[in-house]
């Protein structure tokens, strides 16, 4: 059972969404957890999360300023580290198309960064972000992405003696998180007209909690170089819109560059490695001979079975759909309890 009691543990891109309930989950269940670093660029950010909290209320916490561009710097931030939890990025698709070698330098060079100074620093375990855009990517954001996994698994390969493990998470849209599109259809609604991309658009949806809770599991149950992937519902965009804007009209203003129409999470390629647990799908190291094991050893780590070879995973075609009434409570769960729709909208529904 997993225990961070007397773990320090460092958080890139801590001032996030995800990372603020990561460390507010940490702090509830693991009150003796030795230290949080919490690692970020932007001051202002930490000094308004610092308000709720605060290193005196919370002793274990730690605020660093800091970019994962920045080798030398994050090397002093990781030491005395155990664990690293890597959610810093820079993950809007049109800016990282306007401004491609920004997002390079932060997705790829940043993360290699991380694991340089992992193996340095003593740290024993590795868990990093990622997104269902780095499966098949069309747009640098998910190529991006999808460098930061293999840099991460292959990590695995260079570690020599050291007693460390990198995996990844990979997972779909957070409901509610910035720049997203229930926040962005929430604010959009108050003029009448929400914009749709594609009539049969769909997406993966989770929520902040599960995301810190596959993050968790991954800490206590990694071996190295896995991929973990969370079965999860599907939405359809014109389900949220209708579900927050029931009389707004819905206009079509076709797909934006670099964006798909459903999200990939495991390809059919993928299927020789992917293994299925009972909330999750693993995919395993390609080259398993630099751990000294075989797929079969990560079937029985896991009591997992194998997938069936050309199987994928996508938003389209998933057996978990949302309904419109599924979104609603999960907006007024996890972004806005006072989310409503009133009463004419409900009767035109």
């Amino acid at each position: 059972m997993l225990n961070l009691n007397g773990k320090s543990i460092l958080v890139t891109g801590g001032t996030g969404s995800f990372g603020k309930m990561f460390i507010n989950t940490v702090l509830e269940r693991f009150p003796k957890v030795k230290k949080i670093v919490i690692y970020s660029r932007d001051e202002l950010k930490q000094f308004e999360m610092a308000q709720d909290l605060s290193p005196k209320r919370y002793p274990a916490l730690r605020y660093l300023i800091g970019d994962i561009r920045d080798g030398q710097r994050f090397r002093r931030a990781c030491e005395n580290i155990d664990i690293i939890v890597h959610a810093a990025a820079l993950k809007q698709v049109p800016a990282a198309e306007y401004n491609p070698f920004e997002c390079i330098k932060t997705n790829v060079l940043g993360a290699q960064n991380v694991i340089e100074a992992a193996m340095e620093c003593g740290v024993e375990c590795v868990v990093a972000l990622s997104t269902d855009k780095a499966a098949a990517p069309i747009n640098l954001y998910g190529a991006t992405k999808l460098c930061s996994d293999k840099l991460f698994v292959s990590a695995n390969n260079m570690k020599g003696g050291r007693d460390i493990k990198f995996s990844v998470v990979r997972y779909g849209n957070v409901i509610g998180s910035r720049g997203s599109v229930i926040p962005f259809f929430m604010k959009k609604r108050q003029e009448g007209v929400l914009p749709i991309t594609h009539e049969e658009m769909t997406r993966f949806n989770i929520s902040l909690a599960d995301g810190v809770e596959l993050v968790l599991f991954a800490i206590e149950n990694s071996v190295g170089g896995e991929i973990y992937i969370p079965k999860i519902p599907s939405y359809k965009i014109t389900d949220v819109a209708t579900a927050i804007g029931p009389d707004c009209e819905q206009k079509i203003i076709g797909i934006r560059p670099g964006e798909k129409l459903h999200e990939e999470m495991i390809t059919p390629a993928d299927s020789h490695n992917t293994i299925e647990l009972e909330n999750y799908f693993v995919i395993c190291p390609t080259n398993l001979t630099y751990l000294g094991k075989e797929k079969e050893d990560y079937i029985r780590h896991y009591n997992a079975t194998a997938v069936p070879i050309g199987f994928s995973y996508n938003s389209g075609e998933n057996k978990e759909w949302m309904t419109v009434e599924d979104i609603r409570r999960d907006i007024k769960a996890h972004v806005d309890p006072n989310f409503t729709v009133n009463v004419v909208e409900e009767v035109n529904i």
